[in-house]
């Protein structure tokens, strides 16, 4: 495994946890493991290990992006994500707002129920 392998890997389980990561690896097939290896190297071994930007402020960019685009399934994982990268429940409100603002209303709608509800699912499993 190269060193941006490992790189990304270990940034991966930092902000996904190793649970999340462990289900990923065991269901990575000879088909998907070229995408697998190409996300694990560009995504978290170059950009989300970068030194621009904290976790925390990734993890509100990556929140506000995924919610305008409306990739909803990426961004419950990333919103359960923040309890490892530092984000806010106010951080993810913020972001939502910006979403309005930017990529539209009924988008930020249905990413805040999204949010409401992972967020009270993380409460309650404290």
């Amino acid at each position: 495994m190269g060193d941006i392998r490992k790189k990304g890997m270990a940034t991966r389980r930092e902000v996904l946890g190793n649970a999340h990561v462990d289900r990923a690896e065991q269901n990575k097939t000879s088909f998907d493991e070229p995408f697998q290896s190409m996300i694990t190297d560009s995504a978290w071994g170059h950009v989300w290990s970068g030194d621009g930007y904290t976790k925390r402020e990734r993890s509100i960019v990556t929140i506000a992006l995924l919610a305008g685009l409306g990739h909803y399934e990426e961004l419950e994982m990333h919103i359960r994500a923040t309890a490892n990268t530092g984000a806010t429940p106010d951080d993810i409100r913020e972001a939502l707002m910006h979403v309005a603002i930017y990529a539209g209303v009924p988008s930020a709608n249905h990413a805040i129920k999204i949010a409401k509800r992972v967020l009270q699912e993380m409460k309650e499993n404290d």
